[in-house]
């Protein structure tokens, strides 16, 4: 088992920037490719952001190309994902995943956090 742990959400004012954070513990030989996915109010989970084990292939979704970037410290077990220009619609709940496989796609992953909310007032 893997458990992965949010940290950084907040409220922020658009325009802003945030640092969420999230830290790996257990198994974490076993995974590979990590990643963000975020649900707001009344919608589907979204794809945000991947980054494989090595840290040297990226992948954004398209509403967020541009404004953020996810990084990893291995030696940390921890990933981030640094976001600027927030904009309202950014709001939502960001939840931090890992899969033992290749893919970036939402099925592909085995474990999840729980979550941690991000607000962007206007």
């Amino acid at each position: 088992q893997v458990q992965l742990v949010e940290s950084g959400g907040g409220v922020v004012q658009a325009g802003g920037s945030l640092r969420l954070s999230c830290a790996a513990s257990g198994r974490i030989f076993s995974t590979n490719n990590m990643g963000w996915f975020r649900r707001s109010p009344g919608k589907e989970r979204e794809f945000v952001a991947a980054i494989n084990w090595s840290g040297s292939r990226t992948w954004y979704g398209d509403s967020v190309k541009g404004r953020v970037t996810i990084s990893r410290d291995n030696a940390k077990n921890t990933i981030y994902l640094q976001m600027n220009s927030l904009k309202p619609e950014d709001t939502a709940v960001y939840y931090c995943a890992a899969t033992t496989s290749d893919g970036i796609r939402e099925t592909s992953y085995d474990y999840w956090g729980q979550g941690t909310q991000v607000t962007v007032s206007s």
